[in-house]
Protein backbone atom coordinates (compact mmCIF):
# COMPACT_ATOMS: atom_id res chain seq x y z
CA UNK A 1 0.00 0.00 0.00
CA UNK A 2 1.39 3.46 -1.05
CA UNK A 3 0.43 6.34 1.11
CA UNK A 4 -1.66 9.34 -1.08
CA UNK A 5 0.77 12.06 -1.51
CA UNK A 6 -1.08 14.85 -0.87
CA UNK A 7 -2.03 13.74 2.42
CA UNK A 8 1.36 13.14 3.37
CA UNK A 9 2.21 16.36 2.75
CA UNK A 10 0.72 17.19 6.13
CA UNK A 11 2.59 15.49 8.36
CA UNK A 12 5.54 16.03 6.88
CA UNK A 13 4.87 19.31 7.15
CA UNK A 14 3.86 19.10 11.12
CA UNK A 15 7.68 17.42 11.56
CA UNK A 16 9.25 20.41 9.56
CA UNK A 17 7.45 22.98 11.46
CA UNK A 18 8.33 21.16 15.22
CA UNK A 19 12.05 21.00 13.63
CA UNK A 20 12.38 24.73 13.11
CA UNK A 21 10.13 25.59 16.35
CA UNK A 22 13.15 23.39 18.19
CA UNK A 23 15.89 25.37 16.72
CA UNK A 24 14.26 28.64 17.25
CA UNK A 25 13.25 27.90 21.21
CA UNK A 26 16.78 26.36 21.87
CA UNK A 27 17.99 30.24 21.69
CA UNK A 28 15.59 31.23 24.20
CA UNK A 29 13.94 28.38 26.61
CA UNK A 30 16.34 27.53 29.76
CA UNK A 31 18.57 24.97 30.04
CA UNK A 32 15.26 22.70 32.27
CA UNK A 33 11.98 22.45 31.16
CA UNK A 34 8.54 21.38 31.98
CA UNK A 35 7.77 17.81 30.08
CA UNK A 36 5.05 15.96 32.14
CA UNK A 37 1.81 17.04 34.20
CA UNK A 38 -0.35 15.84 36.56
CA UNK A 39 -3.85 14.66 36.74
CA UNK A 40 -4.16 18.35 37.95
CA UNK A 41 -2.62 19.76 35.18
CA UNK A 42 0.54 20.82 37.78
CA UNK A 43 4.15 20.12 36.51
CA UNK A 44 5.71 16.89 38.16
CA UNK A 45 8.29 16.27 35.31
CA UNK A 46 11.43 18.36 33.79
CA UNK A 47 13.56 17.41 31.05
CA UNK A 48 16.73 18.94 29.40
CA UNK A 49 16.27 21.66 27.04
CA UNK A 50 17.55 19.38 24.10
CA UNK A 51 15.31 16.58 24.95
CA UNK A 52 12.37 18.45 25.99
CA UNK A 53 12.21 20.56 22.19
CA UNK A 54 13.92 17.40 20.01
CA UNK A 55 12.35 14.29 21.36
CA UNK A 56 8.64 15.39 20.00
CA UNK A 57 10.15 15.97 16.34
CA UNK A 58 12.26 13.22 16.60
CA UNK A 59 9.65 11.02 17.33
CA UNK A 60 7.15 11.43 14.82
CA UNK A 61 9.78 11.41 12.25
CA UNK A 62 10.08 7.71 13.75
CA UNK A 63 6.23 7.30 13.40
CA UNK A 64 5.65 8.15 10.29
CA UNK A 65 8.08 6.11 8.89
CA UNK A 66 6.99 3.21 10.91
CA UNK A 67 3.26 3.63 10.19
CA UNK A 68 4.03 4.04 5.91
CA UNK A 69 6.85 1.02 6.39
CA UNK A 70 4.10 -1.44 8.21
CA UNK A 71 1.74 -1.77 5.91
CA UNK A 72 4.31 -3.56 3.41
CA UNK A 73 5.29 -6.28 6.09
CA UNK A 74 1.82 -6.92 7.08
CA UNK A 75 0.77 -10.83 5.86
CA UNK A 76 -2.46 -9.35 5.09
CA UNK A 77 -0.94 -6.53 3.50
CA UNK A 78 -3.48 -5.93 0.29
CA UNK A 79 -6.03 -5.76 2.71
CA UNK A 80 -5.18 -2.32 3.80
CA UNK A 81 -5.90 -1.44 0.69
CA UNK A 82 -9.45 -1.35 1.24
CA UNK A 83 -9.19 0.96 4.01
CA UNK A 84 -6.30 3.36 2.95
CA UNK A 85 -7.65 6.44 3.22
CA UNK A 86 -9.33 5.78 6.99
CA UNK A 87 -5.85 4.65 8.05
CA UNK A 88 -4.03 7.72 6.47
CA UNK A 89 -6.75 9.82 7.97
CA UNK A 90 -5.49 8.00 11.59
CA UNK A 91 -2.08 8.75 10.66
CA UNK A 92 -2.48 12.33 10.01
CA UNK A 93 -4.32 12.65 13.63
CA UNK A 94 -1.92 10.51 15.65
CA UNK A 95 0.89 12.89 13.93
CA UNK A 96 -1.45 16.06 14.56
CA UNK A 97 -2.01 15.07 17.83
CA UNK A 98 1.38 15.33 18.66
CA UNK A 99 2.31 18.27 17.58
CA UNK A 100 -0.64 19.74 19.52
CA UNK A 101 1.09 18.54 22.49
CA UNK A 102 4.07 19.99 21.55
CA UNK A 103 2.87 23.31 20.98
CA UNK A 104 1.25 23.07 24.28
CA UNK A 105 4.32 21.93 26.08
CA UNK A 106 6.17 25.40 23.68
CA UNK A 107 3.11 27.69 25.60
CA UNK A 108 3.90 26.25 29.11
CA UNK A 109 7.43 27.20 28.88
CA UNK A 110 6.79 30.10 27.45
CA UNK A 111 5.04 31.49 30.88
CA UNK A 112 1.41 30.97 30.12
CA UNK A 113 0.51 28.57 33.06
CA UNK A 114 -2.39 27.16 30.55
CA UNK A 115 -4.28 23.83 31.94
CA UNK A 116 -2.32 20.87 30.18
CA UNK A 117 -4.69 18.29 30.96
CA UNK A 118 -8.03 19.85 30.16
CA UNK A 119 -6.73 20.59 26.70
CA UNK A 120 -5.53 17.12 25.80
CA UNK A 121 -8.72 15.66 26.83
CA UNK A 122 -10.58 16.80 23.55
CA UNK A 123 -7.63 15.98 21.52
CA UNK A 124 -7.69 12.64 22.70
CA UNK A 125 -11.94 12.54 22.34
CA UNK A 126 -10.92 12.62 18.49
CA UNK A 127 -8.48 10.33 18.44
CA UNK A 128 -10.73 7.77 20.20
CA UNK A 129 -13.08 8.69 18.17
CA UNK A 130 -11.67 8.35 15.23
CA UNK A 131 -10.33 5.05 16.02
CA UNK A 132 -13.79 4.14 16.31
CA UNK A 133 -14.30 4.51 12.90
CA UNK A 134 -11.41 3.19 12.00
CA UNK A 135 -12.14 -0.02 13.13
CA UNK A 136 -15.50 0.43 11.06
CA UNK A 137 -13.05 -0.45 7.76
CA UNK A 138 -10.47 -1.92 9.03
CA UNK A 139 -9.71 -5.52 7.47
CA UNK A 140 -7.98 -8.14 9.42
CA UNK A 141 -4.18 -7.14 9.42
CA UNK A 142 -1.55 -7.60 12.07
CA UNK A 143 -1.20 -4.15 12.71
CA UNK A 144 -4.16 -1.88 12.97
CA UNK A 145 -7.49 -2.50 14.93
CA UNK A 146 -8.41 -5.29 17.66
CA UNK A 147 -5.71 -7.90 17.45
CA UNK A 148 -6.52 -10.64 19.08
CA UNK A 149 -5.40 -14.41 19.07
CA UNK A 150 -9.36 -14.92 18.26
CA UNK A 151 -9.99 -12.06 16.09
CA UNK A 152 -6.70 -12.98 14.09
CA UNK A 153 -7.75 -16.43 13.47
CA UNK A 154 -11.54 -15.75 12.08
CA UNK A 155 -12.67 -12.88 9.88
CA UNK A 156 -15.88 -13.54 11.71
CA UNK A 157 -14.60 -12.83 15.02
CA UNK A 158 -12.78 -10.00 13.35
CA UNK A 159 -15.80 -8.24 11.98
CA UNK A 160 -17.98 -8.62 15.01
CA UNK A 161 -15.26 -7.06 17.41
CA UNK A 162 -14.44 -4.04 15.32
CA UNK A 163 -18.27 -3.65 14.59
CA UNK A 164 -18.87 -3.84 18.37
CA UNK A 165 -15.37 -1.72 19.09
CA UNK A 166 -15.69 0.76 16.79
CA UNK A 167 -19.30 2.04 18.81
CA UNK A 168 -17.39 1.62 22.37
CA UNK A 169 -14.15 3.87 21.45
CA UNK A 170 -16.73 6.11 19.37
CA UNK A 171 -18.07 6.43 23.21
CA UNK A 172 -15.11 6.62 24.85
CA UNK A 173 -13.91 9.14 22.54
CA UNK A 174 -17.05 11.51 23.69
CA UNK A 175 -16.55 10.41 27.20
CA UNK A 176 -13.27 12.39 27.13
CA UNK A 177 -14.63 15.29 26.28
CA UNK A 178 -16.22 15.66 30.10
CA UNK A 179 -12.77 16.62 30.70
CA UNK A 180 -13.25 20.20 29.08
CA UNK A 181 -15.75 20.24 31.66
CA UNK A 182 -14.42 18.79 34.69
CA UNK A 183 -10.31 18.73 34.07
CA UNK A 184 -9.48 17.55 37.92
CA UNK A 185 -10.87 14.15 36.42
CA UNK A 186 -9.77 14.63 32.91
CA UNK A 187 -7.86 11.52 32.88
CA UNK A 188 -9.87 9.27 34.65
CA UNK A 189 -12.39 10.37 31.57
CA UNK A 190 -9.73 9.13 29.30
CA UNK A 191 -8.25 6.16 31.37
CA UNK A 192 -10.74 4.08 32.86
CA UNK A 193 -13.57 4.19 29.68
CA UNK A 194 -10.71 3.17 27.54
CA UNK A 195 -9.52 0.29 29.95
CA UNK A 196 -13.12 -0.98 30.43
CA UNK A 197 -13.44 -1.45 26.90
CA UNK A 198 -10.10 -2.69 26.25
CA UNK A 199 -10.97 -5.69 28.87
CA UNK A 200 -14.51 -6.37 27.17
CA UNK A 201 -13.87 -6.23 23.82
CA UNK A 202 -10.89 -8.50 24.36
CA UNK A 203 -13.27 -11.22 26.60
CA UNK A 204 -15.92 -10.47 23.70
CA UNK A 205 -13.86 -11.63 20.88
CA UNK A 206 -12.87 -15.01 22.83
CA UNK A 207 -16.78 -15.36 23.35
CA UNK A 208 -17.93 -14.74 19.78
CA UNK A 209 -14.58 -17.43 18.69
CA UNK A 210 -16.13 -20.04 21.37
CA UNK A 211 -19.53 -19.50 19.51
CA UNK A 212 -17.91 -20.51 16.29
CA UNK A 213 -16.70 -23.80 17.61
Amino acid sequence: MKFNKIKIIFPVFLILISFVLATYFYQIFPDTLATHWGINGEVNGYSSKAFGLFFMPIMSVFLLALFIFLPHIDPYKKNFSEFKKYFENFVNLILGFLFYIYILTLVWNSGHQINITQLIAPAIGVIFYYAGVLMQHAKRNWFVGIRTPWTMSSVVVWEKTHALGAKLFKIAGLLSLFGIILPQYSLFFIIIPILAITIFIFVYSYWEYRKLA
